[in-house]
């Protein structure tokens, strides 16, 4: 082998066995190959088993030897021709293998070299010659030896340029395979370019690469070159992608080794410059918490979340952005008022004198609230009711709340639900989302610091029912029932919370926007207008000394007498509640204070002329009462989304034929004007009227102010009266106002809204009201206070109500028919 070339084996580790001189290993060349084939094999040849590697023709391996059955095979093999066979065991767990135990290919090799080493056992480098294929075993002791044939390659594909061709990919990828391997040398790759022979190529590749005993020998096995070959190629490309995904990984798991050790020094360092600052350090904000914690008065589940999350949150890196979440949970946990209650004043007559201090009438809340602390001190304990205050705006609703909290020596909160659309709002986000937050229920009995406050949920009835973001007026149902409400469930807290003790004030304006389901879960308390009389004193009382400190005066530069107040609330405004009567009386004051401002003399007791020259003339007078000298002109009662009101029905008589209607009146009243004329028609002879004019004569009916929407079911009873009004040329009394539904039949139905509307009578200064007779109950229900000075006049029958309403003679111009 004089022109072999020559590869230094260091991925071998014969560098620890051979001398300077051996250090250099032949490379097989195709001349090389050539020789071995003619070299003449023994017919019997001692066996040697290995354990844990195939020997493929061609390669050097060095094998250390341990067993004596091995040892002295070698021994006599190195004194005689050098050559054995070398097969591999099946289970490299047996000791002394024995005929069956061991492969019937195996590999003829040449003992290069024997060394002693010093641990006693003995190492042999030994070189692949040509495969062969055991015939028979002749003897088992002292070692085996066997009868062998040779086993010969198919090598008929080999000039074939397919196999040209796999034979460079197994080149290039033994390339990349060495440079993904940190564990071989980068020499490798010098030595697999130079090798000549390609059947070498493959047993050398076959060889050193990572594969078990078996799949070696699979290979050793392959007699066609080209499929062994192409076997190889296969093994090597699982190794590769094994390689590059384990470099891979290792590269991700070092970077996220290294980045959380620079974490963990910066942390350090941060910790230490702020204890050198004084400041507090995260430690110490742990040790806090924990202290705060042995001070509530929480359950045991509460308890065990805390202590949980507390040990998540200590594992936790402080730099990483989940630490700020978990603390703000934490920190949410400790603030809430778990199981602190507020203690409860139990006067009811102090409780009394701070409702009739603050609010001017609304009895039937001041008696509801009274009852509640009356059952509250005999009982000690009960389930808080939700109060849900109705009636139209400015009548002291949302203020009404502060009272019964100061009453009840409560906290006070107030929550606006207008306009609230996301079920969040109510229910709190999920802590795993960005930005989470508690619901706005836990956020404020955060903010009042205790179990029990007065919650005032204002504007209930503009709460959304439903949006892309759930379903907020459902959400509320948990909160206002008193039976659920003891485990509240909010989102982002994940633990119950006891909302019975919390006293729910809700409020609205009207209830058909208020879900059923929600309605039924409260305690419906109907917060009627005032009357004249009540809100001269609320302003005198209350408006008047606010906006006088609100302005920075005193009653010394301001003094408005009651009948001044009185002309304000008659002229200038038209509502239920005060909150336009606080607007004029703010005019007034603002008048005063640019005066004194402006150094200008003034009359401190305002007058009617001050009032007119401030607010301007009389806008409201018209809508006081109309003259109904003319025939056909009725004055009813309605009920609007701001209290009661009147309103105005005319109707006039030409020639042709129909009914019309005008005025921007609803579906409801249209049809009260249909049934009121079919009526007529039916009972024409009953009220004294020709039936032929209704053939010959074409009936108009205008409700004034055409901008202003209206309709409902209270008109009938006025309708039809202006009808027969009209007809029968007879005008209706002066002073008097009607309100109620009819039938076919003639029958009066009782209408809703009967406080509003007598109080939108007592405003017009109305004598007489014509009421529907089962509406008797609801006169019986107001204070007599409301009722002095009015005449009510209850009736069943539409007949009842003419003889009532007309009067017996005919306008003086009456229009011929």
């Amino acid at each position: 082998m004089s022109n072999s070339k020559f590869l230094k084996m260091d991925n071998l580790s014969l560098q620890h066995i051979l001398d300077e001189d051996a250090d250099l290993i032949p490379l097989m060349t195709p001349e090389d190959e050539e020789e071995i084939n003619k070299e003449d094999v023994p017919e019997v040849l001692p066996i040697l088993p290995l354990r844990n590697t195939v020997l493929f023709p061609g390669v050097v391996i060095p094998i250390t030897a341990g067993r004596d059955k091995s040892i002295q095979l070698i021994k006599e093999a190195n004194k005689g021709n050098k050559i054995i066979g070398v097969v591999a065991q099946k289970n490299e767990g047996i000791e002394d293998p024995t005929i069956n135990d061991v492969y019937k290919v195996g590999t003829v090799a040449r003992i290069l070299r024997m060394l002693k080493m010093p641990d006693g056992n003995t190492t042999v480098i030994i070189q692949g010659k040509k495969p062969f294929e055991i015939e028979s075993f002749v003897q088992e002791e002292p070692y085996l030896q066997a009868i062998t044939k040779p086993r010969k390659e198919d090598r008929s594909e080999e000039k074939e340029p397919e196999f040209d061709a796999i034979i460079d990919s197994i080149k290039e990828m033994a390339i990349r395979i060495i440079k993904e391997n940190p564990n071989l040398p980068s020499e490798a790759s010098f030595a697999i370019k130079n090798i000549e022979s390609k059947p070498f190529l493959i047993n050398f590749v076959s060889s050193n690469m990572n594969l078990n005993v078996t799949e070696k020998q699979e290979l050793l096995e392959t007699e066609n070159l080209k499929d062994r070959a192409l076997l190889t190629l296969k093994k090597m490309d699982e190794e590769l992608q094994r390689l590059e995904l384990r470099n891979v990984i290792q590269s991700k798991t070092r970077s996220d080794m290294d980045q959380q050790q620079r974490e963990y020094y910066l942390h350090q360092q941060l910790k230490t410059i702020q204890e050198e600052l004084g400041g507090v350090s995260y430690d110490e904000e742990l040790d806090e918490m924990r202290e705060r914690a042995k001070t509530k008065k929480w359950s045991k589940e509460v308890q065990e979340t805390f202590d949980k999350e507390l040990g998540r949150l200590q594992r936790m890196n402080p730099q990483v952005a989940e630490y700020s979440v978990q603390r703000n949970y934490l920190d949410l946990l400790l603030d809430l008022p778990w199981n602190e209650f507020s203690e409860d004043k139990f006067d009811l007559k102090r409780a009394q004198k701070i409702l009739d201090r603050d609010h001017f009438g609304l009895e039937k809340v001041k008696e509801r609230i009274i009852e509640h602390l009356a059952v509250l001190k005999l009982k000690g304990d009960m389930k808080s009711p939700i109060i849900c205050l109705y009636g139209p705006p400015g009548v002291g609703k949302t203020s009404l709340g502060k009272s019964i909290a100061e009453s009840l020596g409560r906290k006070y909160v107030r929550m606006s639900l207008g306009g609230v659309r996301d079920e969040a709002e109510i229910r709190g986000h999920r802590k795993t989302y960005i930005g989470a937050m508690p619901g706005r229920i836990i956020k404020d009995i955060k903010k009042a610091g205790t179990s029990n406050p007065v919650f005032v949920l204002d504007e209930i009835d503009k709460l959304a029912s439903s949006s892309h973001s759930g379903d907020p007026s459902s959400a509320m149902l948990e909160v206002l029932d008193p039976e659920q409400n003891t485990t509240f469930y909010d989102n982002y807290l994940e633990i119950d919370y006891d909302l019975s003790k919390v006293l729910f004030v809700a409020t609205a304006n009207s209830l058909s926007t208020i879900p059923w389901a929600l309605r039924d879960r409260m305690e419906i308390i109907n917060v009627s207008g005032y009357t004249i009389e009540e809100k001269v004193e609320i302003a005198k009382r209350h408006l008047l000394p606010k906006q006088l400190k609100e302005h920075g005066l005193t009653s010394e530069h301001v003094q408005i007498g009651k009948k001044q107040l009185e002309k304000i609330v008659v002229a200038y405004t038209r509502e239920s509640g005060v909150r336009g009567l606080e607007k004029q009386i703010a005019k007034m004051v603002r008048f005063a204070a640019k005066s004194i401002a402006m150094e200008e003399a003034y009359d401190v007791k305002i007058t009617n002329e001050i009032i007119e020259k401030v607010l301007g003339p009389s806008h409201l007078e018209r809508d006081k009462y109309e003259s109904n000298d003319v025939a056909g002109v009725v004055t009813g009662l309605a009920w609007t989304s701001v209290g009661g009101d009147i309103l105005f029905i005319e109707s006039i008589v030409s020639k042709g034929k129909g009914l019309s209607i005008t005025g921007n009146i609803g579906k409801v009243m249209k049809e009260s004007a249909t049934i009121a004329m079919e009526y007529i028609r039916a009972n024409a002879q009953d009220f004294d009227i020709d039936p032929k004019i209704l053939d010959e004569y074409k009936v108009h009916i205008h409700v004034p102010e055409g901008a202003t929407p209206k309709d409902g079911p209270s008109a009938g009873v006025a309708m039809l009266t202006s009808l027969v009004s009209v007809f029968t040329q007879r005008r209706v009394k002066s002073r008097l106002a009607m309100t109620g539904e009819i039938t076919l039949r003639g029958k009066v139905l009782p209408v809703g809204g009967i406080k509003e509307k007598i109080l939108a009578a007592k405003r017009a200064n109305i004598k007489e009201i014509i009421l529907c007779k089962d509406n008797e109950k609801d006169i019986a229900e107001i204070k007599e206070s409301y009722l002095k000075g009015l005449t009510f006049h209850y009736v069943s029958d539409m007949s009842e109500v003419i003889k009532i309403a007309l009067t017996k003679q005919k306008v003086k111009k009456a229009k011929k028919l």
